[in-house]
């Protein structure tokens, strides 16, 4: 009886103890940090080893609304809950410029570790802004800048001058997401750019970026790029011009002197000779009927 009660007891020992070391399994996770570039938030942290088995990882923050009005209370991350992965990107949880405080934690099956905590806080204002990537094109006697797109919350100031003078113009656009037209060149002129970042949520600005120049052309280039076209439209046009003028001088004919067909009741069907006898027959035919009666007798044949 003691021995059975002994077995027992030992098999309800092994099915308790991964939960007494439970903590010795998973560690809460090491060397939290975060790296913030340009406004995009990314955390790390060591991993959670345990040797054939998948740990997943959660993460949850807490800004000064969860800490001052809702109990220190902490929000899930939900594209960082149940993850692999050492990393989370918490660029859309942290939006607002006041101090955040970060916490992760391992789970393996029904086991989960302590949170380990990011020391101190974290605030997007200490976030790196880098100098942006631009491209400076001459095309023709236009000057233009390509810049990377960064987000709606950057705007970008692009300084451009006349290379060997010290008058700058400045130029401040939002949307980067096609080429930017900064001015007219004058012709075999060096014209040279370069652009800062601002982010008004923050109130920083970026270093500038390298100077870049480019050379206006003299104009050849774009002479020797439409000859093609300018040569096409010539032959087009001799060949054209001919038969525009004809159309023109067939409309003005018609215009002013149209071309009007003659009624049939107009036109003779016989000679002009026949057709005066026939008309003097007709007129001694009515002549023969024609009487002359007194007074009287046209009195009396009205009375009648």
């Amino acid at each position: 009886m003691y021995s059975e009660m002994a077995i027992g007891s030992h098999s309800f020992f092994l099915f308790l103890m991964p939960l007494f070391i439970s903590g010795a399994l998973l560690p809460a996770p090491q060397n939290i940090t975060i790296v913030s570039t340009n406004m995009k938030h990314f955390m790390f942290w060591s991993p959670v080893v345990v040797p054939g088995e998948i740990v997943k990882y959660s993460v949850e923050y807490q800004g000064e609304f969860e800490r001052e009005y809702v109990n220190h209370s902490w929000i899930p991350i939900g594209e960082c809950t149940g993850t692999q992965m050492t990393q989370c990107n918490i660029t859309e949880d942290i939006l607002a410029t006041v101090p955040y405080k970060l916490r992760v934690k391992a789970v393996l099956g029904m086991q989960a570790s302590r949170w380990g905590t990011l020391n101190g806080f974290f605030n997007r204002v200490t976030t790196s802004l880098i100098p942006p990537l631009l491209n400076v094109i001459a095309d023709g006697y236009h000057l233009l800048v390509e810049l990377e797109h960064l987000g709606p919350a950057f705007e970008f100031r692009i300084f451009y001058w006349r290379k060997g003078q010290h008058e700058m113009r400045r130029k401040v656009v939002r949307d980067s997401s096609t080429a930017i037209h900064l001015g007219t060149m004058e012709a075999e002129t060096e014209y040279c750019v370069k652009a800062q970042t601002y982010v008004e949520a923050i109130n920083r600005s970026s270093n500038f970026s390298e100077v870049q120049c480019v050379r206006a052309g003299d104009g050849k280039g774009i002479w020797a790029t439409f000859a093609p076209l300018f040569l096409v439209i010539f032959i087009l046009s001799a060949l054209l011009f001919p038969w525009v003028i004809w159309k023109i001088c067939r409309i003005c004919q018609y215009s002013c002197c149209p071309n009007e067909n003659m009624p049939d009741t107009l036109k003779l069907t016989g000679s002009p000779a026949r057709m005066l006898n026939y008309k003097g027959e007709e007129i001694e035919k009515c002549d023969e009927f024609v009487q002359v009666l007194p007074p009287e007798e046209f009195l009396l044949l009205l009375d009648s």
